[in-house]
Order: C-alpha cells, then structure tokens, then sequence
C-alpha cells in the first residue's frame, strides 16, 4: 500500500499524525501538491509539485494510484475517482470514503454548491479543532491496522 496526501489543503495539525505512522510503518508516501508542503523528512516521503491549476494534484494523484492504496483529501470529488480505480480516502476529519458512502457525499456536496450557487448562504464546514485531530487519528489508525493483517 502506497499513501498520497493530497497537500494543497493539508492541515497542519494531521502532519505530526501522518508522519509517525510513516515512520512507525514505514509506509511508501507521496505528498502531491502545488506549492511546497513538508510534513516531514523521510525516506518514505516523496514531495511532489505540480503545475497552477484546479485539478493538477487531483489529476497526478488519479494517475499515480493503485488499488489498496489510501488518499489523504477532503476533496471529495477527488475521493470518488480514487474509489473508482479500488483505492481507499480519509478526509481530514476521519471520514472514511468507501464504495457504500461516496456517492452519498458527492450527491451532498454538489447539492450545497448548487444551493450556494443560486446565492443562498449557507454555513460552512466547523472550524478545523482537537477532536477533528483526534478522529482523524482514529480511523488512520484503524484503516492501517486493517491493512496490516491482511
């Protein structure tokens, strides 16, 4: 299994997480994203830079990835695609996206840029806090312990 993070967006507060169990599993990872971004340094970790441009690291991420292996995003759009190719996504929050519930999400969330389109406005995800990190903490923790005794 190969981990991608999906960098543009990363939160700051997942980077000392994700890079212990990098280190603790020695898991393969690439942090693609359009500007710097270093969660740490390792072996394990590529940094990978692409062009200005919406869909770049999306893009770079759908062409890199195999099934089993994990994205970091809270692109959801982008975990759909990573989905359809049999891979695995966690948001930032400890979501994790599965064949069962991705279709759900996207629905959800284009139905609110629809709404926020017509001029409507609505509230925003809840700002980004310790029991955002803590969830997150959790199902990575839970997804890798999974993966390891199979």
């Amino acid at each position: 299994m190969t981990l991608y993070i999906d960098g543009d967006a990363f939160p700051n507060q997942l980077k000392p997480v994700v890079f212990r169990a990098i280190k603790r599993l020695s898991i393969p990872t690439f942090v693609i994203s359009n500007k710097p971004v270093t969660i740490g340094k390792s072996k394990h970790i590529a940094y990978i830079i692409v062009g200005p441009g919406t869909d770049e690291t999306d893009d770079r991420i759908v062409e890199m990835v195999e099934a089993g292996d994990l994205i970091i995003t809270a692109d959801i759009p982008l975990a759909d695609r990573v989905i359809t190719k049999k891979a695995y996504a966690i948001d930032h929050r400890g979501k994790l996206f599965s064949v069962d519930n991705i279709k759900h999400h996207l629905a959800m969330r284009n139905l609110m840029q629809e709404i926020r389109d017509s001029g409507e406005n609505t509230k925003g995800a809840a700002p980004f806090n310790r029991k955002d990190v803590y969830e997150f903490a959790n199902q990575l923790n839970r997804f890798l312990t999974k993966q390891e005794l199979h």
